[in-house]
């Protein structure tokens, strides 16, 4: 069986205390490899090989570093077919999307970053005659990465592109749910030239171990998270004895406003992907569906006749829509929901139940809650399946303040046809990312996070190199 080992200082290492994790194929149930359970002891050991790699790293010539993580870009899509064959075997999703999405993105977030560092530029002012002020740029030093289960690989480059681009060194803690693409990840990053100490990876759990340990490390500069809320709360209070810097993205309960003018072919069928891609374990699934009330009836239906047509199955056949949620304990987590929301009075229209015809692997039917009460659990907590409610609304005001009623900020789609409408609810949502008559289409360039409780500052072009980058203000007096 295949042991996962860490990556410290350019070697593949295992733990000092010889532990062993199993690695768990959601679909099937069955052990996938051994993974290298590590601590403070192997944290320390990263974080002082990120240390000493930060003082040549951080000065290399941007051209150069731009060089090598553009060479990490092509080997990804080089082993393209490979890595997405391990992150289905990891997370259960379809091999369409990982091939589709999740790889493609992971490259691309390399090659974004590492051509975006190439034309950074800086401020300067003149104060009259009596002196020049201009700041420069500098990276921070060690970066603690903490990325999630859901999007293993694309979520991690998000981080580690711009991280490395700007300088700084890292210690990638992966989702002990997902540890294979950031082992692979490890060994390319090597194979691109990637100087040994300038990206490391210690495998483990995260309260009182690897994570608990990164988040605690003084010598660890910045904490960047993809999580859950609780999990931010956590790392928050660990981070605080030394002043971290912190970027948190963390969970969702994003609303869908469909209008009456709305194009219905376009928004079922994106509203779909939406609500189920990825078994609905994506951070920005519209899972709070609002539809204008003469629309109602016929969004349902077809809502509905859609979602039946979707085929829950291998991840490996290529007619699979829906794969296996990531483990046993989230299946049994989401399971819960439906049971209380229909304890609550709330009704299952479609779905709510495991697939008669998969004997193992974690899977569930998509699921559509109607006749749901405003402040029901299932309509204010995360779910992170697949499982949406639909709800009935009869003015703009009262829809507003519905998508808003909310602890979470992270995103929002508007369906209309009527551009002042469009603009005039979007100015009023409280979400940090707001699509208007389309889902989940980025440009990386663009600000992305969350308000309220769905995360701390944003990523993506300069907003990406704002938290991994120091500024300093020279001023020369004339």
């Amino acid at each position: 069986m295949d042991k996962l080992l860490h990556f410290i200082n350019g070697e593949f290492v295992p733990s000092e205390n010889g532990r062993f994790f199993e690695n768990i194929n959601p679909a099937t149930g069955e052990v996938l490899s051994l993974v290298a359970e590590g601590g403070r002891a192997e944290v320390d050991r990263a974080v002082r090989a990120a240390r000493a790699a930060f003082k040549t790293w951080g000065r290399m010539p941007v051209a150069k570093r731009s060089q090598i993580l553009n060479r990490l870009a092509d080997l990804i899509e080089q082993h393209l077919d490979e890595l997405a064959r391990l992150e289905t075997l990891d997370t259960g999703k379809p091999l369409s999307l990982s091939k589709s999405l999740d790889i493609p993105r992971a490259a691309y977030n390399f090659r974004f970053f590492a051509d975006y560092v190439k034309g950074l530029g800086t401020e300067a002012y003149a104060t009259d005659d009596i002196a020049l002020n201009y700041a420069v740029r500098h990276p921070v030093g060690v970066a603690g990465l903490i990325s999630p289960w859901n999007l293993p690989l694309l979520l991690l480059t998000w981080k580690v592109a711009p991280c490395l681009a700007a300088g700084n060194t890292c210690v990638m803690k992966p989702a002990e749910l997902t540890p294979t693409t950031a082992t692979k990840l490890a060994e390319l990053a090597k194979e691109a030239g990637l100087p040994d100490g300038v990206l490391n990876l210690v495998h483990g759990f995260g309260p009182d171990s690897a994570g608990a340990a990164l988040v605690e490390h003084p010598d660890v500069n910045l904490i960047s998270l993809t999580g859950e809320t609780t999990t931010g709360k956590a790392v928050m209070a660990a981070a605080a004895p030394t002043l971290k810097r912190l970027s948190f993205e963390l969970g969702g309960k994003n609303p869908n406003i469909v209008f009456a003018d709305a194009d219905l072919d376009d928004c079922i069928e994106t509203t779909i992907r939406s609500s189920f891609a990825n078994q609905g374990e994506v951070c920005l699934c519209g899972s709070r569906i609002y539809v204008e009330r003469p629309l109602y009836d016929e969004f349902v239906s077809r809502l509905a006749a859609r979602t039946r047509q979707l085929v829950v199955g291998d991840p490996f056949d290529p007619k699979t829509d829906v794969g296996a949620l990531i483990s046993e304990e989230h299946l049994l987590r989401v399971e819960g929901f439906i049971e209380r929301a229909v304890r609550d009075g709330a009704r299952i229209l479609v779905g709510g139940k495991r697939p008669s015809h998969l004997s193992r692997g974690y899977y569930l039917e998509p699921t559509i809650i109607v006749d749901v009460a405003p402040h029901c659990e299932i309509v204010e907590q995360e779910v992170f399946g697949p499982v949406v409610t639909v709800q009935p609304f009869d003015t703009e005001d009262e829809v507003v303040a519905m998508a808003n009623d909310t602890h979470y900020g992270l995103s929002a789609t508007i369906w209309t046809t009527n551009l002042k409408r469009a603009h005039r609810v979007a100015a009023q949502i409280e979400a940090g990312v707001i699509w208007v008559n389309t889902w989940f289409l980025r440009d990386l360039r663009t600000p992305f996070g969350g308000m309220k409780q769905s995360g701390i500052g944003r990523e993506g072009g300069m907003h990406s190199f704002e938290f991994y980058t120091e500024l300093s203000n020279v001023c020369i007096k004339l």
